[in-house]
């Protein structure tokens, strides 16, 4: 099963993209997790842009995402919601809607901030935007507040956190093999 995985961070050292490195980590066999690197490359969404054709790196993306069984974000929180970035990825992945690689994958969203919340904001509006593309969010929201202390040489310190992680993936997991039980 792969899985792939996008941080809402472009930051280098990004807590986010740690929440990733960890899922990777933690991942059961069989599970393969890839995390999106591709995402400064995602021009401004402009439906003009749209219709005269798809930029490759957009091309690129939506087969990504076409070939990933099931799909992971993990997000911060800017000024109380998602960033921009990764609110651009999504709305050129969405488009157009009918042949949207996004209708009906399956998908989970995790968070971390440095705030005490974990991005709790962020994660329910990304958990709307992803329903509204047609995309099966499952799952229970993680955050992990006051990120730069969750982390201790790269790694989440706190078990339970460790643990909400591996929900996550394993939600997923379970997910897809619903999909290709209700397809069979």
């Amino acid at each position: 099963m792969r899985i792939l995985a996008f941080s809402g961070s472009l930051r280098r050292d990004s807590y986010n993209t740690g929440l990733l490195r960890c899922a990777q980590a933690l991942a059961p066999a069989g599970v393969e997790i890839e995390i999106y690197d591709g995402m400064r490359a995602i021009p401004p969404f402009d439906d003009d842009d749209a219709q005269a054709g798809v930029p490759f790196a957009v091309a690129s993306l939506k087969e990504a995402i076409a070939e990933a069984d099931a799909l992971l974000f993990a997000t911060p929180e800017y000024n109380g919601s998602i960033p921009g970035c990764l609110k651009n990825l999504i709305d050129w992945a969405s488009r157009p809607r009918d042949t949207t690689p996004l209708l009906n994958k399956p998908v989970a969203v995790i968070g971390a901030s440095t705030g005490m919340f974990g991005a709790v904001w962020a994660q329910a509006d990304l958990r709307k935007v992803l329903g509204l593309t047609g995309a099966r969010v499952i799952g229970e929201e993680l955050p992990v507040g006051r990120a730069q202390d969750a982390f201790v040489g790269g790694e989440l310190a706190a078990p339970e956190t460790r643990d909400g992680v591996v929900a996550a993936v394993e939600a997923l997991e379970d997910a897809v093999r619903e999909r290709v039980r209700l397809a069979a």
